[in-house]
C-alpha cells in the first residue's frame, strides 16, 4: 500500500519540489563524501599530498607517507560507520517520536552505553579497547529494553511520549549511578574522561570486524521501516486506518536505534549533535519523505563527522582534538541556524 507523506507547511514548497528530484542533493553528498574520505586520509600530523593517498592502495611501496595514509584508514572507516550510524538513527528517532528535536539520546542509549562502561572499568578493571566496546553496546541495548518496556506497559502503550518519558528515567539513573560510581574511584574517573570525549581513534580493524554487522543490520532494519515514517508521522490512528502495525513499526524503528547508536556509541564514544542536526539538514534538502531522509542521512552523517575530525587534527597539530568536541562546537550553530531558517520543521 502506498504511503502518503506528511503534509509540508506552505513555506516548505520548495522543499516539496526537491524531493521530487533529489538527484542534486544525493550528487552533492556524494561529492562531499568523497572529499572528506580523501581529507581525513590525506591530513593529520603528516600532510600527504592527494596523489600518494591514490599510490598508497594503488601502486603501495612502503614509503612513511604511504604508511602515514595506511594508519589513516581505521580512523576514517570508523568516522564513516559512526557518523552514518548516528546521522540514520537520529533520522529514526525523530520520525517515530514525531519530535524534531529527538535524538538517540532520548531513548537512554548514551546513559546506558555509559553506565555498563564505568562498571566495566571500575568492577572488572577492563580497560581493553574491545571489552570497552562491548560494555558500550551491552548497556544500550539494556537501557533500551528497559526505557521500551517502561513505555510498553504504561496506558496507552509505547507512544513518543511514554517513550521520552521512560528513556528520560533510565538516563537520569543511568547519571546517578555513574557520578556515585566515579565519586568514588578516582582511577575510574581519569579513563572515563577520555571515553566520554567521544573519539574515533580507538577502534581498530578487530573490533570494526566484530560490530560491523551490528551496524548492517541495523540499517537494513532502518531502510525496510523508513517509509512506514511517513504514515506513524501523521498519528497513531491515521497511520492504523493507513493500514499500519503501529506497534510492530515503531518496535523496528526501536531496534534499529540501538543498533545503529548503540554500535556507534561502543565504537567512538557517545558523539552529539550528529543525529540532531543532520537529519535537519537533510529533510531541508529532500523534503518531509523518510524513504529519502534516512538512507541520505547516513551518508551526510559520515560526511559531517569526518569533516568534523579533519578540523580537530588541523587545530591540534600535531595532536589531535577529540571529535566530540568538535561536533559539540560546529553542531549547535548549525542547527540554530537551520531552526531559525526553517522556522517550523515538519515531520
Amino acid at each position: 500500500m502506498p504511503l502518503t507523506a506528511v503534509p509540508t507547511t506552505p513555506a516548505s514548497g520548495s522543499a516539496r519540489s526537491v524531493r521530487r528530484n533529489p538527484t542534486w542533493a544525493i550528487v552533492a553528498c556524494a561529492v562531499v563524501l568523497i572529499v572528506a574520505v580523501l581529507l581525513s586520509l590525506a591530513l593529520g600530523a603528516r600532510l600527504v599530498p592527494f596523489d600518494t593517498v591514490w599510490n598508497a592502495f594503488a601502486h603501495p611501496d612502503g614509503s612513511t607517507d604511504q604508511a602515514a595514509v595506511l594508519s589513516r584508514v581505521p580512523t576514517t572507516i570508523t568516522g564513516l560507520l559512526v557518523g552514518g550510524a548516528l546521522g540514520m538513527g537520529g533520522a529514526l528517532m525523530q520520525g517515530m517520536a514525531r519530535n524534531p528535536l529527538a535524538d538517540p539520546g532520548l531513548l537512554g542509549v548514551n546513559a546506558g552505553a555509559a553506565l555498563f562502561v564505568v562498571v566495566g572499568m571500575s568492577v572488572f578493571g577492563w580497560q581493553a579497547p574491545l571489552a570497552i566496546v562491548w560494555c558500550a553496546l551491552a548497556g544500550a541495548a539494556v537501557a533500551v529494553v528497559l526505557g521500551y518496556g517502561a513505555a510498553a506497559v504504561s496506558p496507552g502503550g509505547a507512544t513518543p511520549v511514554t517513550l521520552a518519558l521512560a528513556g528520560a528515567a533510565v538516563s537520569a539513573i543511568a547519571a546517578a549511578v555513574i557520578t556515585g560510581i566515579l565519586i568514588v574511584d578516582q582511577s575510574t574517573l581519569q579513563s572515563y574522561r577520555f571515553w566520554q570525549l567521544g573519539s574515533l581513534t580507538a577502534a581498530t580493524f578487530s573490533s570494526l570486524a566484530q560490530l560491523s554487522g551490528f551496524l548492517v543490520l541495523g540499517a537494513v532494519l532502518a531502510i525496510a521501516c523508513s517509509g512506514r515514517l511517513n504514515a506513524l508521522a501523521l498519528g497513531d490512528d491515521v497511520a492504523r486506518g493507513l493500514g499500519v502495525r503501529v506497534g510492530a513499526s515503531r518496535f523496528v524503528a526501536v531496534l534499529a536505534v540501538v543498533l545503529l547508536c548503540g554500535t556507534a556509541t561502543a565504537l567512538a564514544g557517545p558523539i552529539g549533535f550528529v543525529g540532531l542536526a543532520v537529519p535537519h539538514a537533510v529533510r531541508f534538502l529532500v523534503g518531509t519523505d523518510y524513504r529519502g531522509i534516512v538512507p541520505l542521512s547516513a551518508a551526510a552523517g559520515a560526511a559531517f563527522l569526518l569533516v568534523c575530525d579533519v578540523i580537530g587534527r588541523i587545530l591540534a597539530r600535531p595532536g589531535v582534538l577529540e571529535v566530540g568536541i568538535v561536533t559539540g562546537v560546529l553542531g549547535a550553530p548549525v542547527f540554530i541556524a537551520l531552526l531559525r531558517r526553517r522556522r517550523a520543521v515538519g515531520l
